[in-house]
């Protein structure tokens, strides 16, 4: 599902769980893009926190990288450094 995420868009882990059909299984997804191999060719950096922040620290990676690779994108961050998922969002129905 996170492959399907196009480029300059972003969802949320709660999102990605629900079009998978298991609604409260967001923890599930971070854990399974936390496991991608090195080189994995799944966007993970297009999925983020559901108030649209980057949490991947938590799992050893620079929040800084995930922005980097959003912005490379064309998305664009808030002040307070979380992207406006209704204007970045992406709900599974346009790609």
């Amino acid at each position: 599902m996170v492959r399907r995420i196009p480029p300059g868009r972003a969802t949320t882990y709660g999102h990605i769980a629900a079009l998978c059909g298991k609604p409260r299984g967001a923890r599930a997804v971070g854990w399974a893009l936390h496991a991608l191999p090195d080189g994995s060719d799944v966007p993970w950096h297009r999925v983020v926190n559901k108030s649209g922040g980057i949490s991947i620290s938590k799992v050893g990676l620079p929040p800084e990288l995930q922005r980097a690779l959003l912005e490379a994108e064309g998305v664009e961050f808030e002040p307070d450094g979380r992207v406006d998922l209704k204007r970045w969002g992406w709900t599974g129905t346009d790609a």
